[in-house]
């Protein structure tokens, strides 16, 4: 009998503890920030098998911008958590939003094929202006 997916996995890591993102105040008005973080990984909630990926964060900062040694850490701290592609895209950007206060925010998962399947995901926040395309 084939396993199937339940809720525990759909909701796997959504609420899992991380490190704080930290920010400091921005000095300047109206330019974007790209930020890629090459190493992801994490753990498959269903299979238990890692996932590798590339988040890209693009963002135009409002009062704040993001500090890379906080945001390193809080990526790096999502290798012992059990969640799928889409939850960790999303919990990134709302954790994201929540500490940075961002005019705009894209984040953007880009994951290692597995299965001969290649995922994709991207969510956003605020206006999004031609810059962040």
């Amino acid at each position: 009998m084939k396993r199937r997916y339940t809720e525990e996995h759909a909701k796997a890591g959504l609420n899992s503890p991380l490190p704080g993102l930290e920010a400091f105040e921005n000095q300047f008005k109206d330019y974007e920030i790209t930020i890629t973080l090459p190493e992801y990984t994490a753990i498959c909630p269903k299979s238990g098998l890692p996932d590798f990926g590339v988040i890209t964060i693009k963002y135009v900062p409002g009062k704040w911008c993001v500090e890379l040694k906080s945001l390193k850490e809080y990526i790096l701290a999502y290798r012992n958590i059990g969640i799928f592609y889409e939850n960790a895209v999303n919990r990134i950007l709302a954790d994201f939003v929540k500490s940075v206060k961002p005019v705009s925010a894209e984040i953007r998962g880009e994951f290692t094929p597995r299965g001969g399947i290649r995922s994709d995901i991207s969510a956003k926040y605020g206006k999004q202006t031609s810059r962040l395309k």
